[in-house]
């Protein structure tokens, strides 16, 4: 490399570009060298540099293609034939860890590896521990051999066709060289701790198989390994070496596994429907010559454009899960969850308005009425996850949802298991609230229609109005969302289904009410509670 340089003009555009490149190698080295911990033999500077390349990989989430294990192999091929005088070569990333250790086969008591002794700060605690029987088999002269041992802390790496859910994400791996090792009578002993509440029938020890053509993808499986449940450690007893991982079957809400595709399937379709025709209506409001000036016409739509956002982010947050982009799914749910608060800020505004149409009766005027509405529709949601997104950066990104099985469960971008808080405040605590209130508003309206009605000559016709009427409020107000309180016991089931099928369907319905009320007369004495909430 000297003699190039040497031999190259000072002016040369080769000696610019030779430059540039060994500065980004240098740069690469820097960064690799702060990013990772070598202990022993720090100028094994190629090795290294694999390894952070690989750390820093899973830290973006960038293997999402068929042979996204092809580099791991090439890492294990490498370690194993690095040489190193000490008696093990040692590389420590935040996502990767990596030990080579020199085994000589006659005097191999056993081997126990612990992240307690790992001079790093591990987001959990694991160990391997091998047997004396490992080596055995060698032979008495059998050359000295390495055995190659690999932490890895990562969600997509070893991802099923199921999107199978892993303790912690944590995965260890184990290669001797030249051996491969199987039906141990002394199992190697693999133990990962946690704070959960698992046993035998929500977790159980698992081995990745690969798959067997080029395109397919690996599998987890148990045969041939022993789960045993201790206080806040999960052992690991299995009789080969290969990558392990505790599998989690079960999450606290499980879904039947036979009822997760036609639901994926109904939302899937009902949020299409729902989010062309709120589109579509909010198009043909902003260019009718007809447009109304009233401020329920104004709410109606901006509650319609909330409910598409919803939509399209929905449909999006599904697909966007399986690219493994941590900041394309973060950003994702971001969105999701403001086009939710949205939504929910809206049709607790249509209940205000409604208050103050029909119960308030007073004449009220609020200044600039429809700018502080937007103001709060629109710029409280963007308030709060603009808030969660500085300070609990970590509460978006993948999310899991499991099955009864464990075995098919599919993923979105929403809140993560991380921000259970933010799930229960904003998700479930300000649809509660604003659920309760705009029921009071509609039962409220129920009984003055009642009132009203009991007082005239009942018709067939008027009971019809009266009908659409209140159909059309129970959509504007949201109220079929208190199904999402309903998911408990016998009610599980269809609650799923009705609940599915309504609010993915929401904007369709509010369109056909909203088209209907339209298309009767503003002279008709008899539709003056549905004109009053249009």
């Amino acid at each position: 490399m000297s003699y190039i340089w040497s031999t190259m003009r000072k002016d040369s555009p080769l000696r610019t570009c030779l430059f540039f490149y060994l500065a980004v190698l240098l740069l690469q080295q820097a960064e690799a060298q702060e990013r990772c911990q070598v202990p022993t033999q720090k100028e094994r500077t190629k090795e290294v540099n694999m390894v952070a390349d690989m750390d820093d990989r899973m830290e973006k989430g960038r293997y999402v293609r068929s042979g996204k294990l092809d580099r791991l192999k090439q890492l294990e091929q490498m370690l194993l034939k690095v040489s190193f005088q000490e008696d093990n070569f040692t590389i420590i990333c935040p996502n990767i860890q990596t030990f080579v250790f020199k085994i000589k086969p006659m005097k191999f008591p056993w081997l126990n590896l612990s992240s307690k002794s790992i001079p790093s700060k591990s987001r959990t605690q694991h160990s391997m521990l091998f047997p004396a029987e490992l080596m055995k088999r060698s032979g008495r002269g059998a050359a000295e051999r390495k055995l190659v041992c690999i932490y890895l802390n990562t969600p997509g790496l070893f991802q099923d066709g199921k999107n199978s859910s892993l303790l912690n994400n944590d995965i260890l791996g184990a290669t001797l060289e030249n051996t491969g090792v199987t039906n141990l009578t002394e199992p190697v002993e693999i133990r990962f701790w946690h704070n959960q509440t698992l046993d035998n029938s929500n977790a159980s020890c698992v081995f990745w198989v690969e798959g067997t053509e080029n395109s397919s993808l690996g599998n987890w499986s148990s045969a041939g390994c022993e789960t045993i449940h201790c206080k806040d450690v999960v052992l690991c007893q299995c009789k080969h070496l290969t990558y392990f991982a505790v599998l989690l079957k079960i999450s606290s809400t499980p879904i039947d596994e036979a009822l997760l595709a036609p639901l994926t399937y109904i939302s899937m379709v009902g949020c299409s429907v729902s989010a062309a025709a709120s589109l579509l209506t909010v198009l043909h409001y902003l260019t009718s010559r007809k447009k109304s000036r009233d401020y329920t016409n104004k709410i109606h739509m901006n509650l319609l454009g909330a409910l598409f956002l919803l939509n399209v982010f929905f449909l999006l947050s599904g697909p966007l899960a399986s690219v493994h982009s941590r900041w394309l799914c973060r950003g994702t749910a971001a969105f999701l969850q403001y086009s939710l608060l949205c939504c929910l800020t809206w049709m607790a505004i249509e209940g205000f308005h409604l208050y103050l149409l029909l119960i308030k009766v007073y004449n009220v005027y609020i200044r600039r009425y429809i700018l502080k509405l937007c103001a709060v529709g629109w710029g409280l949601p963007a308030l709060t996850v603009v808030s969660i997104l500085i300070f609990k950066e970590e509460a978006y990104g993948l999310h899991i949802i499991e099955t009864d099985t464990g075995y098919s469960n599919t993923s979105m971008c929403w809140t993560t298991d991380k921000a259970k808080d933010v799930h229960y405040i904003l998700n479930v605590g300000y649809a509660g609230i604003t659920v309760l209130f705009n029921m009071v508003i509609l039962v409220t309206v129920m009984r003055m229609l009642m009132k009203l009605r009991s007082n005239m000559n009942s018709q067939k016709e008027q009971v019809k109005k009266d009908l659409v009427t209140v159909l059309g409020l129970t959509c504007l107000l949201g109220t079929t969302w208190a199904l999402a309180f309903l998911s408990f016991g016998v009610f599980l089931i269809p609650q799923l289904i009705l609940f599915t099928i309504i609010n993915s369907l929401l904007g369709f319905f509010i369109c056909l009410w909203y088209c209907a009320v339209r298309r009767q007369p503003d002279s008709s004495p008899s539709t003056g509670s549905s004109q009053m909430t249009k």
